[in-house]
């Protein structure tokens, strides 16, 4: 573990000095507020109104373990054990992806649709079940089912489920669609791996700490958009429509994907950087 001090530094005695400590360590003081908040068990309007308090030995202690981790490249989500999702707080761990803001736009296109007033709608690849949970919270009279593939990675949903009180989404293990087999959906959604296998990106930063599972789709990242797109062609409704998150790149090779599967009215939507992150079809 690498050490929060060095032989000229003195062990702080004020929350200030640790803070300040923290932010030339780790170069970001948002993080080194963060890190701090969560050591303490208080928010960030606290943390600046008594940084001039004293700090005991076991906070202090507590305070630069996180630290440590966070100069190892730890993700902070997975310090903290949180993460903000479309305006709500959601738990992660190692088992499941962080969710990040431009899984914000499937949750989006999927609340533009015009979709049944009580919508069945299947999530697929649920994860921390950020997707699935949100949708049934934005609307309430949705029914919601979320299918992961991972035991460790359901239990994290289940975990946010019970936090959000939406006992009414249902979770079920299994890969893709195979738990729904006798059921037709409205909609099907889906952020399923789709780093290429050999992406030298999954052995940098935040990557190296999140399950390899959920972020390799094979040789070219599309194994499992390939394998999804006739399992969820099979379990829409006449009108239904399936929505995939997908790499930077990918959005041609999906459309035609979609397109060969018996899609139409097939799309690409832009993220907030202007790539095609979201492709979205619709079954005849």
């Amino acid at each position: 573990m690498q050490s929060t001090t060095n032989k000229d530094d003195h062990p702080p005695k004020s929350l200030r000095q640790a803070l300040s400590r923290a932010r030339r360590l780790l170069g970001d003081r948002l993080e080194a507020d963060l890190l701090a908040c969560h050591a303490l068990g208080r928010d960030r309007s606290w943390l600046y109104a008594h940084d001039g308090d004293p700090l005991d030995d076991g906070t202090l202690a507590r305070f630069e373990a996180l630290v440590a981790q966070r100069l190892e490249g730890r993700p902070i989500a997975q310090i903290c054990g949180l993460r903000e999702f479309y305006g709500r707080d959601f738990s992660v761990d190692e088992h499941v992806l962080i969710p990040r803001p431009e899984t914000e736009l499937l949750v989006e296109v999927a609340l533009s649709l015009e979709l049944p007033d009580k919508a069945r709608v299947c999530d697929v690849g649920t994860g921390s079940g950020c997707i699935a949970l949100t949708l049934a919270a934005e609307r309430p009279a949705w029914r919601v089912t979320g299918i992961e593939r991972s035991v460790e990675a359901l239990a994290v949903a289940s975990a946010n489920r019970e936090r959000l009180v939406l006992a009414r989404v249902e979770l079920l293990p299994g890969d893709l669609l195979a738990p729904v087999v006798d059921r037709c959906f409205d909609l099907i959604v889906s952020n399923p791996p789709y780093v290429a296998e050999v992406d030298p990106h999954l052995k940098q930063g935040d990557l190296r700490f999140e399950p390899i599972a959920a972020l390799a789709g094979g040789p070219d990242g599309l194994e499992v958009i390939r394998r999804l797109a006739p399992a969820a062609f099979d379990r829409l409704e006449r009108g239904g429509w399936l929505l995939v998150e997908h790499g930077h790149d990918q959005a041609a090779d999906v459309r035609e994907l979609f397109r060969s599967t018996g899609f139409r009215d097939i799309s690409s939507r832009l993220d907030l950087a202007r790539i095609e992150r979201i492709t979205l079809g619709r079954k005849p």
